[in-house]
């Protein structure tokens, strides 16, 4: 097939199209590089910078490439700068899903896996999180991913856009061998944060709140390794072109592991002391945070396989290869 990759530059887009280039697909890259990469692109890809709002730039990608299906990674996910630019959040988030739904319309691609967001459900009202569960999210950017979301099935019904939506929490990790990964700026993701320590580029690592209801008082969320995310997304586009119907997924491991669980992982995998320093409470962290993964398994045959150390040993490497991230080493 030859899969449009929108966002193909950035942590997630970028491993996924890796995914699909290795497994012999043709691939087209479309991102604007406000936050990718260029470097973290695969050479097979055929890339295109440009902006996802824009009609023409959409409009040459599919003029140019008979596409069969779209992977959307494309949305600005920082929920607290979320909550302080909402309007950035809106016009790029949900603008650019309104711009790529009117692009395919016109070049009749019927095909679409979206990478959503558990941060659609807001508060859980429940551990694990099911896809039917409430939609109530607590920040901008929760709200834009499920604005996009209700656009797709809307979009879906009246012009035939098939979708996979797949939402999930937190992703770590990189290639086996360090070639691509993990480069935010700024680095908010608790992962690259502790490894910061061992390279020496932060003298701690800050738990906020250890006096929570979990087994060891720090927060829980849901961690997934970024190959184990890509796979899923490549089921999720081979799910459609066999003629699947529109569904939602979430991506989870199933048990979620703690901030200080973490630590101590990294402790192990680095042989690094890894100072904690204990903070407050960040306002909005609940307690726990993980996502039931039975229908993903279900219809998409999916199962995640690493586990937190391979999660902190791949993202390791990659960081040990480039301690300042792309283009500056």
């Amino acid at each position: 097939m030859r899969i449009l990759v929108i966002g193909g530059a950035g942590y997630i887009g970028s491993h996924n199209v890796h995914a699909l280039a290795e497994r012999g697909d043709e691939v087209v890259v479309l991102d604007s590089l406000a936050t990718g990469h260029r470097e973290s692109v695969h050479p097979k890809a055929r890339f295109y910078q440009g902006d996802l709002r824009s009609a023409a730039d959409l409009d040459k990608v599919f003029s140019e490439n008979k596409i069969d299906a779209v992977m959307h990674f494309a949305a600005y996910s920082l929920v607290a700068e979320s909550m302080t630019k909402p309007l950035k959040y809106f016009d790029n988030n949900v603008g650019g899903m309104l711009s790529l739904l009117q692009a395919m319309a016109r070049h009749g691609v019927d095909k679409l896996v979206f990478s959503s967001t558990a941060a659609v459900y807001g508060e859980p009202k429940s551990i694990p999180i099911v896809e039917d569960d409430p939609k109530d999210p607590t920040n901008p950017y929760g709200e834009s991913k499920l604005i996009m979301e209700r656009m797709m099935r809307w979009v879906g019904e009246a012009n035939g856009i098939r979708s996979v939506i797949l939402r999930y929490f937190n992703v770590g990790g990189a290639l086996a061998d360090g070639s691509i990964g993990e480069d935010h700026r700024p680095e908010s993701h608790l992962i690259p944060l502790i490894l910061q320590v061992p390279l020496g580029r932060r003298p701690h690592i800050s738990v906020f709140g250890t006096d929570y209801p979990t087994k060891d008082g720090s927060c829980i969320r849901d961690y997934l390794h970024v190959m184990d995310l890509a796979d899923a997304h490549l089921r999720a586009v081979d799910y459609l072109a066999a003629g699947g119907a529109s569904t939602v997924c979430n991506l989870g491991n199933g048990q979620g592991f703690s901030v200080l669980e973490m630590i101590e992982a990294a402790r192990r995998v680095t042989g690094h002391e890894l100072p904690v320093r204990i903070e407050g409470r960040r306002p909005g962290d609940p307690a726990r945070l993980v996502a039931s993964s039975d229908r993903a398994k279900a219809v998409l045959g999916w199962q995640p396989a690493a586990g937190i150390e391979e999660i902190i040993r791949t993202a390791w490497t990659w960081h040990q290869k480039h301690p300042q991230g792309y283009g500056a080493n």
